[in-house]
């Protein structure tokens, strides 16, 4: 099978009567403008990686495509590198379950365990040396519920989660490291964003009285778990980040009656300074 040198997202049409078009991975529409060139040995040169231009003219075509950036580089994507493969999910079905599909289907070997009513230890989130632990829950975080998973990124583990609260869900930024944006981080974050800061952190501790419950609908979880799958997919293969913030400095707000995905900066909150002792 024959590989094509268009970078994935650009397409070439032939228009009747105006020449070929290139549709470029942000959907706008340019002329090619091919001279004296073949357009027919020019479409099939690009439909085939492993076929060597005729003449000159076919290769200033390819040249100015290349400049452009509409060649790929690479032949095919990084494939999960296998120390980072084993990935442990934690939190709610609905959420884990189509989460590990997508991981599994990107080459990844994810592996659910059912979490308790009370936060993990640190020793139980590091048990089989995982590479990165995602933590799903189908409703709020209660306080202090993820302190001791904001600890795993210093144990070399990557940490990853969303939640969910009413119609809006939550996903939060990867941490991989010590100085990347914790849970806690957002939370300060959201609560110092709001006038209703008080309310929310409330809202948060509950109790809540609720009417009927908000069903998360199977195409609303799977836009959680594929937003989540991809962040950890370019973790692992050291992918680019895609327009947009950058994976370690964003948060995702997603309506789930609308599933419109809204991103948010988010910084690390700086350690408070120790108030100084008065003198005498």
């Amino acid at each position: 099978m024959s590989r094509s040198r268009l970078s994935p997202g650009v397409e070439i049409v032939a228009v009747p009567g105006r020449g070929l078009a290139v549709r470029t991975p942000d959907g706008e529409f340019l002329s090619v403008r091919t001279r004296d060139a073949d357009e027919s040995a020019l479409l099939s040169l690009l439909s085939d990686a492993h076929t060597a231009p005729a003449d000159e003219e076919l290769a200033r075509l390819v040249r100015a495509f290349e400049e452009a950036g509409y060649l790929a580089d690479e032949p095919r994507p990084p494939r999960w590198p296998a120390d980072r493969r084993d990935i442990r999910l934690l939190g709610d079905t609905a959420l884990t379950r189509p989460l590990a599909a997508h991981l599994a289907a990107l080459g990844a070997e994810p592996r659910t365990t059912p979490t308790g009513t009370t936060p993990a230890t640190i020793g139980d989130l590091l048990d089989g040396d995982p590479a990165a632990v995602v933590w799903c829950l189908d409703g709020p975080v209660p306080d202090g519920w993820w302190e001791v998973a904001d600890r795993l990124p210093e144990h070399g583990v990557a940490w990853l989660r969303c939640h969910r609260e009413g119609w809006q869900a939550y996903v939060e930024p990867l941490a991989a490291a010590p100085g990347d944006v914790t849970a806690a981080h957002v939370r300060a974050r959201r609560l110092a964003a709001t006038p209703a800061h008080r309310e929310l952190a409330a809202y948060w501790d509950g109790p809540r009285t609720s009417g009927a419950p908000v069903p998360l609908t199977v195409p609303a979880a799977a836009l959680l778990a594929a937003l989540l799958a991809d962040d950890l997919a370019r973790w692992a293969t050291g992918a680019p980040d895609t327009a947009g913030l950058p994976a370690r400095r964003r948060l995702r707000h997603v309506d789930l009656r609308t599933l419109i995905v809204t991103e948010h900066p988010v910084l690390p909150v700086p350690a408070v300074a120790p108030t100084p002792r008065k003198g005498g």
